[in-house]
């Protein structure tokens, strides 16, 4: 049969178009979920560099350091800034305090004790300590596992410690048994409820069976295994270690060094410190299931253990063995929305602390992990800084940065200013009662007007006494002490004001009855 040359031409033509539709499906799945084991270009690690750069410039920032591993090998670190205000620069093996990225490794030593036989995932934390309790008869059904999840029904307001600043190897164990008081906010293993305690106690619990206080435990067993000797359990140790010292923001306006409380009683949870390098080491070790050069310090198994979600926190975000988990969205253009089936998991832990900001990644599909240490925080709206990690994830999946959205409610934004107002109108009160107080005949001043200064007094105290003592607790999820710490600019003029609504509404509202009564 003969063939004409229009249709050889056609034919042609449909097998070429059908080819391009298929390597551009290809290529848009290709931009979707990158290849696992994929080597970031060079290019992506001094834009990541840069943005660094400017976002410090930008907001200020006193200095900050990162450190990405690929493959099990450190791939990329630098640093930018200053450690200190005398200037001393920020390094990627100087140690800054972790806050909650210290979860991660208080998890791997509870593993290692899961894999040694002398603690058991599903076994009742009251096995191993016989005198645990809370103020809630459930409390006996908290396992290691719940503790793990964050799943045991503490709630951090009636757990938290971050107020105090107990120094001494004693601190942990002390810290849990003042729990004996606090209640539960639901059932053990029935949902999320983040909380710095569930880790307190694991980290006793390690104590409790290696005979070995939980810092010295950390140091033989997880820092010098993975080479981390620019990592401590204790203030103490970081700062003769030329650690870098915490910032905060002052008034939503200028950053100050501040010194905030960084008990040993949150070691486990909160308080240890690491460089951005020693930080990488512990990922590369994580991205090997366990093994870190020729030594391992987890098995495959416990590692896969510690990385499934099982515990909710909300939509299609996970909470593992000290790591939360979700799509890794950031790999993607955010005009795109695939299915979250489509794209890798993400591992990660943020730290935040009054004045220092830490933040962990892991992708194991591409073994790409990133650890990122900023020697301040922004505690009236943290998600400026949260906005640099998500951002460092995209930069490293080819993509553009994104604006930071400011995720905060007003009251955090500017719980200063609004502290600062409690003790002009506290101190304006004072001032106005004292002039009506000190005039020589209350018949000049009026009953009325005493009665209605009396009133207006007690109102402005009241609320005073509701913000502090029940609103702002109960919005932040802690206690006054905590907000105090570790907001240091908002402490500064509410304990001045609280002390007012105090120690002088009493007697000043008793000098004002006297007064109308006695009408002198």
């Amino acid at each position: 049969m003969r063939i004409s040359p229009w249709s050889s031409c056609w034919f042609a033509s449909c097998l070429l178009a059908v080819v391009l539709a298929l390597g551009l499906v290809a290529a848009a799945g290709a931009a979707m979920e990158p290849a696992a084991g994929t080597a970031v270009p060079d290019q992506g690690y001094k834009k990541v560099d840069a943005f660094l750069q400017e976002r410090i410039g930008a907001m200020g920032l006193p200095g900050a350091a990162i450190a990405v591993v690929q493959d099990g090998e450190p791939v990329h670190s630098a640093a930018f800034g200053d450690a200190d205000e005398s200037g001393r620069p920020l390094t990627a093996q100087t140690p800054v305090l972790l806050a909650s990225t210290s979860k991660s490794l208080t998890a791997i030593a509870v593993m290692q004790q899961v894999e040694a036989g002398r603690l058991r995932l599903d076994e009742p934390v009251k096995t191993y300590l016989p005198w645990f309790t809370l103020r809630d008869s459930r409390a006996s059904d908290i396992t290691v596992r719940h503790l793990l999840h964050q799943a045991s029904g503490m709630a951090a307001k009636d757990t938290a410690f971050e107020g105090t600043d107990a120094q001494g190897p004693e601190a942990i164990e002390q810290g849990v048994r003042a729990l004996s008081d606090s209640a539960l906010a639901g059932a053990p293993g029935t949902a999320f409820g983040y909380a710095n305690a569930n880790f307190n106690i694991l980290g006793l619990l390690v104590q409790a069976v290696s005979g070995q206080t939980f810092g010295d435990y950390i140091e033989q067993h997880v820092f010098d295994p993975l080479d981390m000797h620019h990592s401590h359990p204790t203030r103490a140790a970081a700062k003769s270690d030329n650690a870098a010292a915490g910032h905060s923001l002052w008034f939503g306006s200028f950053w100050r060094q501040t010194e905030v409380p960084a008990p040993t009683t949150g070691m486990p949870s909160s308080t240890m410190y690491a460089s951005a390098e020693d930080l990488g080491r512990e990922l590369i070790a994580l991205l090997n299931e366990g093994q870190y050069r020729d030594r391992r310090i987890l098995k495959p198994e416990s590692v896969k253990a510690m990385f499934e979600p099982r515990v909710q926190v909300d939509g299609s975000k996970m909470y593992a063995m000290g790591w939360f988990t979700r799509p890794l969205v950031e790999s993607v253009d955010p005009a795109l929305q695939p299915p979250d089936k489509d794209l890798p998991l993400l591992v990660e832990h943020q730290g935040e602390w009054g004045n220092s900001h830490t933040y962990l990644a892991l992708v194991p599909s591409s073994g790409l992990g990133v650890a990122l240490v900023i020697n301040a925080n922004d505690t009236s709206a943290p998600s400026r800084l949260k906005a640099i990690d998500t951002n460092i994830l995209r930069i490293l999946h080819g993509q553009e940065p994104v604006p930071a959205v400011v995720q905060e409610d007003w009251l955090q934004r500017y719980s200063w200013a609004v502290a600062l107002a409690l003790l002009v109108a506290q101190l304006l009160s004072l001032v106005l009662a004292l002039r009506i107080l000190l005039r020589t005949s209350a018949i000049a001043t009026g009953k009325r007007r005493l009665l209605l200064t009396a009133l207006a007094a007690l109102v402005l105290d009241a609320f005073v006494l509701w913000l502090c003592l029940s609103y702002a607790p109960t919005k932040f999820d802690t206690n006054l002490a905590v907000i105090v710490r570790q907001f240091p600019d908002v402490g500064v003029t509410l304990i001045p004001a609280l002390g007012l609504a105090i120690l002088w509404a009493i007697p000043r509202t008793i000098w004002l009855l006297l007064r109308m009564r006695n009408g002198i």
